[in-house]
């Protein structure tokens, strides 16, 4: 089946109720009204992780007591997450840009106060010395991860509203850098360092794109850097990250345990990799190999083709992103542009950051790999994020052939 005839079956399958034949929102839809590179470079992410997260879980899950020795453990539950995350892109796609402009605040909002709540004793779950999970039934939510996209919803709200006064230090920097401080100490509770650095890219990314004084900005670079080295330098265990990703293997089965092992597995995956299926580095010796060292197994089984391949779908996804927000700044839709970019900084910062863990060329951190690692929470809120841009670039589309 073609690409279009895929598309015309979605449109068949998924349309909304009530808006009648290959309408949304009103307005008359063809599948061909969709950015196509985006879509499809963000769903091969989506399966092509679905079959790495199986293949890097299976041993960690018959070995495990949680898990009630099923191999397929891991692989169910993702398949839920996945078929959520699709009903959620959906159902978001139908929303306006308007709409969503209107409850930025008030999703902002709830974001910290659900940050607050996974905080309070016996509410939030903790995980290895974290305290990050609201558990809800069977399955836990990550705050920290819808707070990525209410802070990208956030600040282009108010940096589409604040566009006269971008020079104001007191006007455009003061209200947005209050948030993130706010945001970072509820984090820094859990803690979840790694969180912090995401939202403050998006966040200080957007208000620079937004046209944010060049001298507040480069300020702002030099201040974010003097409170990361502090943070690090302060905390006993992020000051340990700093050395091992130094030289992990001076403490090889100690504290450069996970590092050692994920350039292990970098190195004998080579040029074409040891097989699907065949890694040894995840049968219990590289941990969190479905999480966050998910790269490390897909390097070791597929080599450095898999990884180019995996490292060229991001780079196409933040492309995409950024061309849909351009069109959308010339049609003067400004907080549509600054959302579409802000994803694109957050979906590429955030692969690139767990990436580099992965590659060694940066400090551990408990970053997943966007679309693919293991994680409801994650998938749930990237869907949004991408169904909302895609959104975007339908809007852009129908403005530009004189429609609503």
């Amino acid at each position: 089946m073609s690409t279009q005839g895929l598309l015309d079956w979605a449109d068949r399958t998924f349309r909304s109720p009530g808006l009648g034949p290959g309408r949304l929102g009103g307005v008359q839809q063809s599948p061909g009204e969709l950015d196509q590179s985006l879509f499809w470079s963000a769903t091969l992410l989506l399966l092509f992780g679905l079959v790495m997260v199986y293949s890097s879980s299976i041993a960690f899950a018959e070995g495990s007591r949680l898990s009630g020795y099923r191999a397929d453990f891991f692989l169910v539950r993702h398949v839920a997450f996945l078929a959520i995350g699709v009903l959620a892109w959906l159902i978001a796609f139908q929303v306006p840009v308007k709409t969503w402009e209107k409850l930025s605040p008030w999703l902002a909002l709830v974001g910290v106060l659900s940050l607050i709540l996974v905080l309070v004793p016996h509410v939030g779950r903790e995980v290895n010395g974290a305290r990050r999970w609201i558990p809800l039934g069977p399955i836990s939510v990550q705050p920290s991860e819808f707070m990525k996209l209410a802070a990208a919803l956030y600040v282009a709200d108010f940096t589409a509203r604040k566009l006269p006064h971008m020079r104001s230090f007191k006007k455009a920097f003061l209200p947005v850098a209050g948030m993130v401080a706010a945001v970072g100490f509820l984090l820094l509770r859990e803690p979840d360092f790694g969180a912090l650095v995401v939202i403050s890219s998006i966040s200080f990314g957007i208000l620079f794109l937004g046209g944010l004084n060049l001298r507040i900005f480069a300020v702002l670079i030099v201040m974010a850097l003097a409170i990361f080295a502090f943070l690090a330098l302060t905390s006993p265990y992020r000051l340990q990250r700093l050395v091992n990703f130094v030289d992990p293997w001076k403490d090889p089965l100690g504290s450069g345990y996970q590092l050692s092992h994920a350039l292990i597995a970098f190195g004998r995956g080579e040029w074409f990799g040891v097989g699907l299926g065949a890694s040894i580095e995840k049968l219990f010796y590289l941990p969190e190999a479905h999480t966050d060292f998910l790269l490390a197994v897909i390097a070791e089984e597929l080599g450095f083709a898999g990884v180019m391949v995996v490292v060229s779908l991001f780079a196409l996804v933040v492309h995409r992103c950024f061309a849909i927000a351009r069109r959308a700044h010339q049609l003067e839709k400004h907080y549509a542009g600054l959302v579409a970019q802000g994803v694109g900084l957050w979906l590429g910062g955030q692969s690139l950051i767990n990436m580099g863990v992965n590659m060694g060329v940066l400090p551990t951190k408990g970053l997943t790999l966007p679309l693919m690692s293991y994680g409801g929470s994650g998938i749930l809120a990237n869907c949004l994020a991408l169904a909302i841009v895609l959104r975007i670039d339908w809007e852009n589309r129908q403005v530009s052939r004189g429609g609503n």
